[in-house]
């Protein structure tokens, strides 16, 4: 497929590590069937093991209902991004290239936002995916490693050189990670100055913040992230309401319920039930924002490893 037949609306789903896994992502698409999807960051690294016959093969599980789906790796090395690329063609409609991480563990390991500091490697790591599949390439990065150091116009320009079919931009530096506003405005430039979609990406957690960073970038259209978990509805609201100007209802408090019980039963069928339990503990704050009593009924989640207990604690809420 091409670029424009995977952007099939303009939104996408960003890449969240220990979040949009096999699970999220079919949520996601029972609301969403034609948003680009996007897996967690996939090490090249670990891949390579993985290959040598090391468990961890469920990063890599998919649907056929997941499509348009990009398969996101990280790494610096053009050989195992090649075989990476080589290794993900046949399940990946796009192979997408994590240069945006700002996790210290990520960047130590010259991976993820490092790369901005290298571009002439950040090209070459584009070259060698581009040689190992025939399917689109694609880029998500920064501002700039640093605020003293905002390079993300000649970067996205020496991406797409590269042969980058499409850009994913986090509107603030490595070294803000997720503090302050992200900078839609400033992105505009690159949009300005390459000849392939552009998708905002940074504090994008309703229609309004949609349209807004929309507007201010001049973007082809936005990245969602941890505003639509707990919420998977809010991709289809962004999707209609840019699409004709209205908006599905929200969720009522019951079908918020009905979700996260799915998500963790699908979750224990992925995982085993004592994994997938403390697996789903990161995901109770979201569905549980706007609650009465939120609060007591997280902490109530948290520690409880029964799943009779839980369940009991969800059917209370509703």
């Amino acid at each position: 497929m091409e670029i424009n037949e995977l952007l099939k609306t303009r939104v996408s789903v960003a890449p969240m590590a220990g979040i949009t896994d096999y699970v999220l992502r079919e949520i996601i698409r029972k609301y969403s069937k034609d948003c680009l999807l996007t897996t967690e960051m996939i090490s090249t690294e670990f891949l390579a093991q993985t290959l040598r016959g090391r468990s961890g093969r469920e990063i890599l599980k998919r649907n056929n209902n997941h499509s348009p789906i990009a398969y996101q790796i990280s790494g610096h090395k053009p050989k195992l991004m090649r075989l990476a690329a080589e290794t993900l063609t046949d399940i990946a409609d796009m192979i997408d290239i994590n240069m945006g991480c700002p996790v210290k563990k990520v960047i130590a390991g010259q991976d993820g936002c490092y790369l901005m500091q290298t571009p002439e490697l950040a090209a070459d790591l584009v070259k060698a995916v581009k040689d190992g599949t025939d399917k689109p390439v694609s880029v998500k990065f920064r501002l700039g490693y640093s605020n003293n150091d905002i390079n993300y116009v000649e970067f996205g320009e020496k991406m797409q050189k590269a042969g980058a079919g499409f850009i994913t931009i986090h509107g603030r530096t490595r070294t803000q990670m997720y503090s302050g506003k992200a900078n839609w405005r400033v992105i505009k430039r690159l949009k300005e100055n390459v000849d392939i979609p552009v998708y905002v990406n940074g504090d994008i957690i309703s229609v309004e913040t949609a349209i807004e960073a929309l507007e201010q970038s001049g973007a082809d259209g936005v990245a969602i992230g941890r505003g639509m978990l707990g919420n998977p509805i809010l991709i289809p609201q962004i999707e209609q309401y840019l699409s004709n100007r209205t908006m599905p209802e929200p969720l009522t408090i019951n079908e918020r319920i009905k979700i996260l019980k799915y998500h963790l039963d699908e979750e224990i069928k992925l995982r085993g039930e004592i994994t997938g339990i403390k697996f789903m503990r990161k995901f109770y704050p979201y569905y549980l924002s706007g609650f009465e009593h939120a609060k007591q009924i997280r902490t109530r989640l948290v520690t409880e490893e029964n799943y009779e207990k839980i369940i009991t604690i969800l059917n209370n809420i509703s």
